[in-house]
């Protein structure tokens, strides 16, 4: 994997770990796409009815390639399968979603969802490129940074540059999956910044976090393809990757790739989201999902500044 930078500026990157699979993503025909039923009214669907279907898929179709998540402007749950889940895995599928009437329906996203690896500003563990999240500090004054579990899981030091000379630090925590966090205090005495880069010779400052909401407008920062920008689509999303299923993420429409994982979601001065992964990439479009970082902080018991 090419790396695009060789010290970690001020912020949050995205990131994501690296060689899962060779070759680019694929976009898929637009014939696959599944037809989706007409809004459905909130009084038709209630949220206990919507529940009964995330439990359902929850218990019978959490495999790889598919992720969910409630659409408040329809009142639906919104399945989303990607380009690998056809014959047994589709019917699978269709058997659960089928049930449940216009409660739910379907959609095809180009690709694969898998995790993203590299990122933001680069940082570089093991054979792995990944990205720095967001700067962050403890009450004792110590320094860290988060960064996607999944990074976290596959190196215990990190570094600044890919000749691996410039130490950053190391691993004090990380979750994946189920979740998708780690933080790696600072072992090199640095005093880092808690702003962001946004690849046009500026930065913007972080200054507090807070949850996502549907609507929300957004920006996602990483290595690969710098600064891109999108809605939150939905929250308290479900993504089962071939590594494992992770919940309560940000469904977005901003794109990413590969080399985007661990990156920051932010909205102005507020710190939302870490990079997860998803599927797409940014000519074409595709989707995004995210850890809350409000999770992360809690925690690890560290916050933004």
């Amino acid at each position: 994997m090419r790396p695009t930078r060789t010290s970690v500026r001020t912020g949050a990157i995205g990131v994501a770990i690296t060689a899962l699979a060779a070759g680019t993503l694929l976009i898929a025909p637009s014939t696959q796409a599944a037809p989706a039923p007409g809004p459905a009214s909130a009084a038709t669907h209630s949220s206990a009815a919507l529940a009964n279907v995330t439990r359902a898929l929850d218990t019978h179709a959490r495999i790889p390639g598919t992720a969910w998540a409630v659409d408040p402007k329809t009142a639906q749950v919104v399945v989303s399968l990607d380009e690998t889940v056809t014959g047994a895995k589709l019917a699978r599928v269709t058997a659960v979603v089928s049930q449940f009437g216009s409660a739910v329906r379907t959609e095809r996203v180009a690709g694969a969802f898998r995790k993203y690896i590299s990122g933001g500003d680069a940082i570089y563990g093991g054979a792995y490129r990944c990205s720095l999240g967001f700067n962050v500090r403890n009450s004792s004054g110590a320094y860290f940074f988060l960064t996607a579990g999944h990074c976290g899981n596959i190196a215990s030091t990190w570094y600044s540059n890919s000749a691996k000379t410039a130490l950053l630090g190391n691993v004090t925590g990380s979750s994946f999956p189920g979740n998708d966090y780690a933080i790696v205090k600072y072992t090199n005495g640095s005093v880092p910044p808690g702003d962001v880069n946004l690849y046009n010779g500026g930065s913007q400052d972080i200054t507090s976090a807070a949850n996502a909401f549907v609507g929300e407008s957004v920006k996602r920062s990483g290595s690969t393809t710098g600064v891109h920008s999108g809605t939150v689509t939905a929250t308290n999303a479900t993504v089962n990757y071939a590594e494992g299923t992770v919940r309560g993420l940000i469904k977005t429409n901003v794109c990413a790739e590969g080399g985007d994982s661990g990156g920051a979601l932010f909205d102005g001065a507020k710190a939302l989201g870490l990079t997860s992964g998803g599927s797409g990439n940014c000519r074409s479009g595709g989707i995004t999902f995210f850890q809350p970082v409000t999770e992360a902080l809690s925690v690890y018991k560290v916050s933004v500044y």
